[in-house]
């Protein structure tokens, strides 16, 4: 005779204590199921004012802007805009053009609103006296072959307005000769692409989506049901980021879809537990209240430990993790209120539907592959084990991308096309500004002379050098004084030849850095792109492995609570764990670069949203073991769990790779890659390890 069952509760719960919870959710669905047409009215209300207020909640764009605090960049970026603003910037390159109808073009385009200067060869070359008298050495940078290129800088920063219609008329001016790259182009570019692409990956992920729910459920109207529950949990969440104020792209464009993957299992939950009730030949009201109580229990557990692994997110010292973890939590707990209270109202109306529209179950019977899971259980395990070091070491050796130039240029844009021909005409330009006090011209002169003399140094524009030697400042006018000195600060815009994120681009900056505190120790500071993104790279690589640890110790604790023992939850983690590392191992192999925001999130959302697969598969098996022998247990508890696993994997799965396939965003597209890969990997590991693990930790 076996052993009966145990995993060591923490506590046993006596009697009256059961009973009291129990009466406790009974008298929440009774007040629920009287109250619901209350209810409706106030989730018809809330749904109206969040149409409304989705409206006004500002998107950025500016990955900056989310440094801590004491990054320098920051500091230096900050001190910039309080003196001179901060100024967008893009590259053009006229292809089909002489030096003089170049400088045509240059003239036009500098007049444009919203363009501050454009820098070119004219600066230092006088281009009317003819190409037979300019050498070509002194101008290759600028112009050869037929191939003009300039370097814009705008009066407002990447992201105004003022800078989006800047561009479009520059385009115009350009016509078919012109290609656009930079930050202001990048940022534009994507503003565009992303509201068309987030329609259409919405689009298509409701139609999957309601595909699968088809084959999943036994009634044609009950797709409808869920998405409608759904899509009022999103539109609560999305409403309600207007008390955020602002949000990132990242999280706008991303949150729906996930929100919609990841909490469309309560419904499921509290659909099936009705279901069961009705067939008891229960009324509506009483299968209702019966439904609440048995579902509420395992709604709320799943959910919680969503939640934990999103609100990990909000303790990443690069504050976009808090700006997303919020979102998606948030986004939790709105399915979560909308499934307890607004569903079983809805329920109610599809009842009649759904019986005139039942079909037989599509799924199959799960006992046969249950059987054989079984079977093979001690070797799935055997191979996990030895996979898993592996894996662990791959994951940490995949290359990362971290800046904004990692999100905004994908192959397919035209930004990236641009941005290709312009390089292998003319190689790249990397933007960097020194501020620094405006206390000596020749202490600056001397600084720019050094800075200038770097191989690796395109140009340097600072007053020093700008004006002629003995020519007082006050000879030139002050809108263009203005932009290089104020009453206490000073400015140099450097333009090295690097792409913005690169070993030798943190390189030459930490040079340039070195040079500019040589000359001015206190109150200096290198500002730019590449600058942001070593910054970012520091803070986010230190965020991993504090995300990690809380995501572990936020869902640990809420599944020993929820199973009132301190072994349960390393067994259901441990499977998940292994997808995690196996599913980051992956880009290594296969040698691809991820965006490491990426990386850091999906981390805590694979965590958060498939550990439900291991929490309902073990929940099943410990209830079927108090009547049944392991093995029996273990078929039941797959038969049981794998249609449930099926569903809320497979809509996770087609979710992150239809924004995979979609998006030409490399952030949401990668971001998109690893969440359905992830989930594809987790429904594996779970299903086919648990058992061997439940087996051997039992008693």
């Amino acid at each position: 005779m076996e052993k009966k069952f145990k995993f060591g509760p923490l506590k046993k719960r006596g009697k009256k204590e059961k009973a009291s919870g129990e009466k406790t959710s009974i008298k929440l669905a009774r007040f629920i199921i009287e109250k619901q047409n209350w209810i409706v009215s106030v989730f018809v209300a809330a749904c109206l004012l969040s149409a409304v207020a989705m409206l006004f909640v500002e998107v950025n764009y500016d990955l900056t802007e989310y440094l801590p605090d004491n990054a320098q960049s920051g500091i230096g970026l900050n001190k910039m805009e309080d003196e001179f603003g901060y100024p967008g910037t893009a590259r053009i390159m006229l292809k089909d053009v002489t030096l003089y109808e170049a400088k045509q073009y240059k003239d036009r385009m500098e007049n444009v609103d919203g363009v501050d200067q454009i820098l070119w060869c004219d600066s230092t070359v006088n281009i009317y006296s003819g190409e037979d008298f300019i050498h070509k050495e002194d101008i290759e940078d600028y112009y050869k072959d037929g191939y003009a290129v300039m370097d814009v800088t705008f009066k407002e920063g990447n992201t105004a307005k003022s800078t989006s219609a800047a561009i479009d008329e520059l385009k115009a001016i350009a016509g078919d000769k012109g290609c656009f790259t930079g930050m202001a182009v990048q940022n534009k570019s994507l503003q565009e692409n992303l509201a068309s692409e987030m329609q259409l990956i919405l689009t298509v992920a409701i139609i999957m989506i309601f595909t699968i729910l088809c084959i999943t459920t036994t009634a044609w109207s009950e797709p409808f049901l869920f998405l409608l529950v759904m899509g009022v949990a999103i539109l609560l969440n999305r409403g309600t980021n207007i008390f955020i104020g602002r949000v990132s792209f990242l999280t706008n464009n991303v949150a729906m879809v996930l929100q919609l993957a990841t909490s469309m299992d309560y419904s499921i939950f509290l659909l099936d537990a009705f279901t069961r009730e009705k067939k008891k030949g229960l009324s509506d009201e009483e299968a209702m209240v019966n439904a609440v109580d048995a579902a509420i229990n395992s709604i709320f557990a799943s959910s919680l430990t969503t939640i934990a692994g999103f609100v990990a997110l909000m303790f990443m010292k690069f504050s976009i993790g808090f700006d997303m973890g919020l979102v998606l939590a948030k986004g939790i707990v709105f399915s979560l209120l909308t499934v307890v209270f607004f569903m079983p109202a809805m329920i109610f109306r599809f009842a009649k539907w759904n019986e005139k529209t039942a079909h037989r179950p599509f799924l199959p019977d799960f006992h046969k592959m249950g059987r054989g899971i079984y079977k093979i259980r001690n070797i799935a395990l055997v191979i996990l084990i030895l996979i898993v070091p592996f894996a662990y070491t791959a994951q940490g050796m995949n290359s990362f991308l971290f800046g904004n130039s990692a999100v905004g240029v994908s192959e397919g844009t035209q930004v990236y096309a641009d941005e290709q021909a312009i390089n292998e005409k003319f190689g790249r330009s990397n933007m960097l500004v020194a501020i620094y006090p405006n206390t000596s011209a020749i202490t600056e002169k001397a600084m720019s002379d050094e800075i200038e003399d770097l191989e690796y140094v395109k140009s340097v524009t600072s007053m020093a050098n700008t004006l002629p030697e003995g020519v007082p400042e006050d000879f030139l006018p002050y809108s263009i004084t203005s932009q290089l000195h104020t009453d206490t600060t000073s400015r140099m815009l450097i333009y090295i030849r690097t792409k913005s994120e690169s070993d030798k681009a943190f390189e030459y900056t930490n040079d340039i850095r070195d040079i500019v505190k040589k000359y001015y120790p206190e109150e200096s500071y290198v500002v730019g792109e590449t600058p942001s993104t070593e910054d970012i790279k520091t803070t986010i690589t230190a965020d991993n492995a504090r995300v990690n640890v809380l995501s572990l110790i936020s869902v640990f604790v809420v599944v020993m609570f929820s199973f009132q023992s301190v072994l349960v939850p390393i067994i259901v983690m441990i499977p998940i764990e292994a997808a995690i590392y196996i599913n980051m191992a992956v880009p290594y192999l296969v040698g691809e670069t991820l965006v490491y925001m990426g990386y850091i999130i999906v981390s805590s959302i694979q965590l958060g949203a498939t550990v439900d697969y291991s929490i309902l598969l073990t929940n099943n098996y410990m209830a079927c073991r108090k009547t049944m022998k392991k093995k029996e247990a273990v078929v039941e508890a797959l038969a049981m769990s794998c249609s449930s696993v099926f569903t809320s994997g497979t809509i996770l799965i087609l979710a992150g790779y239809i924004v995979y396939m979609i998006s030409s965003t490399a952030a949401i597209g990668g971001l998109g890659h690893l969440v359905g890969r992830g989930a594809l990997v987790s429904g594996g590991p779970g299903p086919y390890n648990l058992p061997a693990l439940l087996s051997l930790c039992e008693g």
